[in-house]
């Protein structure tokens, strides 16, 4: 281990407005370290990394888009990274279908402005995914109000900066390193850069969401405020099968699923799971359907196009699990799921048949009998959802990290988040006596 700081080389941030400016090895290389995936989305692990010599390779599309030189050194030695899972969501496969599909590009008010710490001579150390926006849809941390209230006071909330994954609340190391570097000194440089390019661009605020635990302790010496919110997981606990999960539970819920299974399917209704090579276009075909129906009524404009699910499955078929309900031969729902290395994670769902308890078994059963049956330890399902609870997915806090140009917008927002931190603590803890699982159960997950 060398731990001995590069100090006679130069690191400057250079920002790029889409991700097919730079090489998807480099980026893989920073977004799962010691992971490869290969074509089609076969996920092996490896210690060998790819090149991130990007010297005549990283390209840019924006003119003068190099940010201030970043005054600090670049300490390369192993250290242990803080989430070594593979994370479907933050690779190149993922979010440059987001872009070349049209989904998360200018037009939809999603114009790239991605990160990228590299040394002068075009070695790339960090880099940081993220959006310039005109609204704050697709995001599932809520800034309405924060935008509102900086309206009626004058000020102009929009544009504004997001590092995230588009349309997409999962958690996940937003600030990427390839393994080696110094990850502290990585989400210091980034981070002020990011506030550096809030400035340039004259957007209000900087907004990086659904980060991990780490980045968000270490982003608070940055200036940046600390927001908290809550979703629902499923913890593995080493379960043979379904029925031992079962066991685990109070006795009453225990009762309430297997009769919510039964009553799902009762109509005939048959249920597959579908995965790699076995997807075909007309299965995307269905699930879009059910995807526009269920979007057109919640929110009135689903953020997916068509495109991007056979662009998805083009390049990670390995990783999607399509979990599809049939009734007499017809699909008439469905659900997309990621798998990464230790989770998987619930996505969009739809149907064109209403089942009692249908959506139930389809997004939430399913979900748990394919993690025990490959070895997964968690299935994140998505945002909010208290109903969850009674299914066996017990409230976790998720993380989000602000910053505010406006001193007065920003000393107001940072007084809302003492007390919403406060209260998003308190209902963890209450939601949390109300979990189904056997009090006297040794095996129930912390």
């Amino acid at each position: 281990m060398n731990d001995k700081p590069v100090t006679d080389q130069e690191f400057r941030i250079r920002v790029h407005t889409t991700l097919s400016d730079i090489p998807s090895a480099t980026w893989d290389a920073l977004a799962n370290p010691g992971w490869l995936l290969e074509p089609g989305g076969k996920l092996r692990k490896t210690q060998e990394i790819p090149a991130l010599s990007a010297s005549g390779q990283v390209g840019t599309s924006q003119a003068e888009s190099s940010l201030e030189a970043v005054e600090t050194t670049a300490c390369i030695r192993e250290s242990e990274d803080e989430n070594s899972d593979y994370n479907p969501f933050i690779s190149h496969a993922f979010l440059s279908s987001l872009e070349e599909a049209g989904c998360a590009t200018a037009n939809t008010g999603w114009l790239g402005q991605h990160l990228v710490l590299e040394e002068a001579g075009g070695a790339v150390h960090a880099a940081l995914p993220c959006y310039l926006k005109n609204h704050s849809l697709g995001e599932y941390v809520f800034d309405h109000g924060w935008a509102d209230a900086f309206h009626r006071a004058g000020g102009n909330y929009y544009p504004k900066l997001q590092s995230s994954v588009p349309f997409t609340p999962a958690t996940g190391r937003r600030f990427l390193t390839a393994k080696g570097i110094n990850r502290d000194i990585a989400i210091e440089a980034l981070s002020n850069g990011l506030a550096q390019l809030c400035r340039r661009v004259g957007a209000s605020s900087a907004h990086i969401t659904f980060l991990t635990r780490q980045e968000w302790d270490a982003l608070e010496s940055q200036g940046y405020l600390r927001r908290t919110d809550q979703q629902f997981h499923w913890l593995n606990d080493g379960y043979s099968d379904f029925d031992e999960f079962l066991e685990n539970l109070a006795s009453r819920k225990r009762k309430q699923i297997r009769r919510e299974r039964r009553e799902a399917v009762k109509a005939g209704i048959e249920i597959e799971w579908i995965t790699g090579s076995e997807l075909t276009e007309s299965h995307w075909d269905a699930f879009y359907e059910f995807y526009m129906d269920t979007g057109s009524r919640k929110w009135g404009r689903p953020y997916l196009n068509r495109e991007f699910f056979s662009l998805l499955s083009e390049r990670m078929a390995d990783r999607i699990l399509l979990i599809m309900a049939y009734r007499d031969g017809r699909p008439i729902a469905g659900a997309l799921n990621l798998i990464g290395s230790s989770t998987l994670f619930g996505r969009n769902w739809g149907c064109v048949e209403d089942h009692p308890f249908l959506h139930f078994e389809v997004c939430y059963y399913q979900a748990i009998e394919f993690a025990i049956q490959h070895g997964l330890s968690r299935v994140e399902a998505g945002a909010q959802g208290t109903h969850k609870l009674a299914r066996g997915y017990l409230p976790t806090t998720t993380y989000s990290a602000h910053w505010i140009a406006h001193p007065g917008l920003r000393e107001a927002v940072g007084d809302y988040l003492i007390r919403e931190r406060q209260a998003v603590e308190i209902e963890n803890e209450a939601l949390a006596e109300h979990s189904p699982f056997r009090r006297t159960s040794d095996s129930r997950p912390k």
